[in-house]
């Protein structure tokens, strides 16, 4: 068996078995194939698509490439959560330390931006001295002490998965759902987790753009924890503006501290709260949704939540003072400039798709799979779809290190955000949940 004959049975469209998707992950991990090869075959597969027997196949193999978290010591229940990216998304930023704050422990691996979509890590190395690559030993007595980590993968979790998720991100690769599926699980299913919550986007700004393949990589991913006996809910949400207000990195942190203070932009505190409590009741750490919620809402009023993250801050190497003054100790742009609507009227669209590929023109996101990000330059969005704004009114905030970035967000927005005459009926923030029992509308 070779890669290249491989390659070629998949651009013809042909299944490959669990042997050769074994052999294709163990060769990845060991850097045994040309870059070329590897894209190659990504490619063919996004054209091709995998059968569910290939997706679990190739889950299995990265899963078993490397090493896995051993978390059994913990005595708490470990849920994590996992969205498929979007722009503004800085939910598992807060809700890892609200979580373990009610007792149910997070091990949270998480990536970095990918398409046009932030990353969690790059977000928390925003923070001044945060590590987010820890080992898997210094990462387990870290869930044993706090409840929670929040660490990129290491060389020893799914390497397989690491270096093809950076490969994708570089050779337009992206938008697959068995690649997506594979991924998310392959790395979850190494945390040695009791359950798993995960948010899949829908609309522009999410890598699968139609609601039937979003609900289908729902089910692929539920199927394959089912399989692994890993509980599996999940929630579909809208992705065609940005989540709360601030897009980009170390503002998305700072947005996070205020979302823990009792704070934060409606949307972004929904989301956690609902992600929270389903993660709390897969947890078994509340008996219902609603107790659930409660649970959560009493660790933010009473400082519980922002203590959890302070303490995560300061195990990782970050500047705790963070919680305190985001604004002190996080980088600072060289430039703040608005973005003012041209005319009067209702703002019809704020694209998110748009604004994170905004982002990465402002220096916040990657072109290269080397790429070195700008943590400080991104978006403060002012208005939201359905807002009726004057002429010359800031709606947005561009931060940049320099008049030419500057120049690139203004494009950026002249193009994202549409301003007409007809009022504007927003999507409800969460459609669908989707489990072991089938999908449930409720949005």
């Amino acid at each position: 068996m070779t890669i290249r004959d491989l390659i070629a049975r998949k651009r013809d469209g042909d299944a490959l078995s669990d042997d050769e998707w074994r052999f294709i992950a163990h060769g990845v991990a060991a850097g045994a194939f040309p870059d070329y090869q590897v894209a190659a075959l990504l490619m063919a597969c996004v054209l091709r698509g995998l059968t569910s027997a290939e997706t679990l196949a190739l889950t299995d193999a990265m899963l078993k490439s490397g090493s896995s978290l051993d978390l059994s010591h913990v005595a708490a229940p470990r849920v994590d959560k996992h969205s498929t990216g979007g722009v503004g998304d800085k939910v598992s930023i807060a809700l890892a330390p609200l979580v373990a704050a009610c007792g149910v422990a997070v091990p949270m691996i998480s990536g970095r931006g990918l398409g046009h979509t932030g990353g969690t890590l790059d977000k928390l190395e925003s923070i001044p001295g945060f590590l987010t690559q820890l080992s898997l030993a210094e990462a387990a007595r870290q869930v044993e002490r706090i409840g929670c980590v929040m660490i990129g993968q290491t060389a020893e979790i799914a390497p397989a998965d690491r270096k093809l998720y950076a490969m994708r991100d570089a050779t337009a690769t992206v938008p697959a759902m068995p690649l997506i599926a594979a991924s998310i699980m392959s790395k979850k299913l190494a945390e040695s987790l009791t359950g798993l919550v995960l948010d899949v986007k829908t609309g522009i700004g999410a890598f699968l753009p139609r609601l039937e393949d979003e609900i289908a990589l729902a089910r692929e991913m539920v199927a394959i924890g089912a399989h692994y006996r890993c509980p599996v809910v999940v929630l579909l949400s809208n992705m065609d503006f940005p989540l709360g207000r601030e897009c980009g990195n170390a503002n998305e942190v700072a947005e996070c501290v205020a979302l823990l203070k009792g704070g934060g932009p409606p949307d972004l505190r929904e989301l956690t709260l609902r992600l929270g409590a389903e993660m709390l009741v897969l947890g078994h750490a509340a008996p219902t949704l609603s107790a659930a919620t409660e649970r959560l809402e009493a660790a933010l009023a009473g400082g519980a939540a922002l203590e959890k993250f302070r303490q995560l801050v300061a195990a990782q190497g970050g500047d705790p003072a963070v919680c305190d003054d985001p604004a002190r100790v996080l980088p600072k742009p060289a430039l703040s400039e608005p973005w003012r609507a041209p005319r009067d009227g209702v703002v019809q669209q704020v694209n998110a798709l748009g604004v994170g590929r905004g982002i990465t023109a402002l220096g916040g996101g990657r072109e290269t799979m080397d790429g070195v990000i700008d943590h400080a330059a991104g978006f403060t969005l002012h208005a939201i779809p359905g807002d009726r704004v004057a002429k010359g009114q800031v709606l947005a905030t561009i931060h940049a290190a320099d008049a030419g970035r500057v120049q690139a967000g203004h494009a950026a927005l002249d193009a994202a955000i549409t301003i007409g005459d007809s009022p504007v009926t927003l999507p409800p923030l969460i459609s669908h949940r989707i489990t072991a029992d089938g999908v449930e509308r409720i949005g």
